[in-house]
């Protein structure tokens, strides 16, 4: 028996196992489908581009063919390990902006308006600029500046300035809008994980115990009430009592597959599987919403990319000499936000990220030559899609559909568009000129719209932010999941704490937004808990 238990050592889990397993009287058990995030490259940053095909640490998973994009299947990685998607990401710190939050909040999401959630944000980050009237300086999150940028990097930011972006260093400031590199979530050179900052420092509690390798298959309800969660271990089916709350952390994808296989979602849905319904919740599983993202690349001369760099002597070097030298690279180093002549507020509507090595499928399909890439995303698409079950068993993969492009006004392809002009716009600048080679994607410089559309049609992919598949509302919204405590409808003693709690897509990463709901989500839970 445990007061609270956790399903899902993601970015919100480490944080709520932190918060929660303070007081020494209170008994909390985290559970991990994953495996302990032991792998050295997981903690040397620019590992991440090994990790892709390390699927010990990552889910796989595969969408349903989509229609608008050349009925392709899209390729989502997803963190199965201690730390979650936080132990697998490029690390890019950013937020969204002020209007996301107040988005939220007039949408039904009473309490997460900005004004409440910044303290939240502040509290969980350590800056290492120290503390302001928007950074933390004391929190368990490290967010630092690179140690290490690549001349490519260098270029973009200036080719940013001369298409007519501004400078801007600070993405989280007064001000999103603009280009410049990323703050990332790294402590002294080594990737700072929602386990890293979280989890580890708190190990030695004993009233804390984290369970890895085993996928919870349901949660238990009784009478009413969530009082626990079965998974197998070791092929031995497992109970763990929750005297409190039962409290699930398990991402976008596997929250509402849990609900749904535990007799929490749409009804028919669920009879179809065999599965009792407990509650008809319409919502689980609804409202998926993603960042999709076209990727432009070019040739370059040799030898300033990552492309053929030594690996190991780079690991030899990170490892042997303290975190420095190009292990400390996230990649991703240099981006910008931009508001298009299609904005509809006053928000930026784009996103990009500077790569300086060539990806081309995730970086799975390894390309010859050198090059770099620059990744542009619409932020707030309109586009929403569905998660379904395949089947009753807990083992097997959920139906994924994003509906990429499906918005009947057909805005967020012509935002997709816009996306490819800016980055061509930007590569074309003269901080270019001599690193530029031939164009790689689209083979050609001059595409019309036409053609940019057929472009992306075969080579867009997603920037990896599922969220909104159990979104928080009004308590009379009869399509909210969950009320604005986080507390699932219709079923008294469990919270759904993850991306898919969010109404809509932040503009940015997710990450950062995940760690602050989990924080603030803390608070909620212990003042419920109150006597």
């Amino acid at each position: 028996m445990y007061d609270y238990v956790i399903v899902g050592a993601g970015s919100a889990g480490c944080v709520l196992a932190h918060r929660l397993s303070a007081d020494p009287h209170c008994r909390v058990l985290l559970i991990e489908a994953g495996p302990r995030d032991y792998h050295p490259f997981i903690h040397m940053p620019a590992g991440l581009a090994r990790l892709v095909n390390q699927r010990a640490v990552n889910w796989n998973y595969d969408t349903e063919p989509q229609a608008a994009l050349d009925g392709r299947r899209l390729w989502w990685p997803r963190g199965k390990v201690l730390g979650g998607s936080s132990s697998i990401n490029a690390m890019c710190y950013t937020r969204g902006v002020p209007g996301d939050y107040d988005d939220w909040a007039r949408a039904g999401a009473e309490g997460w308006n900005w004004a409440s959630v910044l303290p939240y944000f502040r509290r969980s980050e350590h800056n290492e600029h120290g503390a302001d009237a928007l950074h933390g300086g004391e929190g368990p999150l490290y967010v630092s500046d690179l140690r290490h940028r690549n001349l490519l990097s260098e270029a973009f930011v200036t080719a940013g300035v001369q298409a007519g972006l501004q400078a801007n260093h600070d993405f989280n400031g007064p001000e999103q809008a603009g280009v410049g590199f990323y703050q990332v979530t790294q402590k002294d050179g080594a990737r700072c994980s929602s386990a890293a900052a979280y989890l580890r420092p708190i190990r030695a509690r004993r009233n804390l115990r984290v369970v890895t390798g085993v996928q919870v298959h349901r949660v238990l309800i009784e009478g009413g009430r969530a009082t626990g969660v079965c998974y197998a271990r070791r092929g031995i089916a497992t109970t763990a009592r929750a005297a409190r709350e039962v409290l699930l952390c398990a991402g976008a994808v596997n929250s509402p597959q849990l609900l749904m296989l535990s007799g929490l979602g749409p009804a028919d849905h669920l009879r179809a599987h065999g599965i009792d319904v407990h509650a008809d919740l319409p919502g689980v599983g609804g409202n998926l919403q993603d960042h999709l993202d076209i990727c432009t690349l070019f040739h370059t001369v040799p030898g300033v990319s990552y492309d053929r760099s030594n690996e190991l002597a780079i690991a030899f070097h990170y490892f042997l000499r303290g975190h420095q030298g190009a292990g400390t690279s996230n990649i991703a180093e240099a981006g910008g936000f931009h508001r298009s002549p299609l904005a509809r507020d006053e928000r930026p509507d784009i996103q990009l990220h500077f790569v300086p090595a060539m990806l081309d499928n995730h970086g799975r399909h390894r390309l010859p030559g050198d090059g770099y890439t620059l990744h542009a995303c619409f932020l707030r698409p309109r586009s929403r899609g569905t998660l379904r079950l395949r089947d009753a068993n807990p083992l097997s993969t959920p139906l994924i559909d994003p509906a990429y492009l499906s918005d009947a006004e057909g805005f967020d392809l012509r935002m997709m568009v816009a996306c490819a002009r800016l980055s061509r716009d930007i590569l074309a600048q003269p901080a270019f000129d001599a690193w530029r080679g031939a164009p790689i994607f689209p083979a050609r410089d001059d595409l019309d719209d036409a053609g940019l559309i057929d472009f992306i049609r075969a080579k867009a992919e997603t920037i990896y932010h599922p969220v909104g598949t159990c979104r928080m509302g009004a308590p009379d919204d009869d399509d909210a999941v969950l009320d604005p405590h986080l507390r699932v409808k219709g079923v008294d003693a469990l919270r759904v704490i993850d991306a898919s709690a969010m109404p809509t897509l932040p503009g940015g990463n997710t990450n950062a937004p995940v760690i602050m709901m989990a924080e603030r989500a803390a608070d909620l839970i212990l003042d419920a808990a109150a006597p």
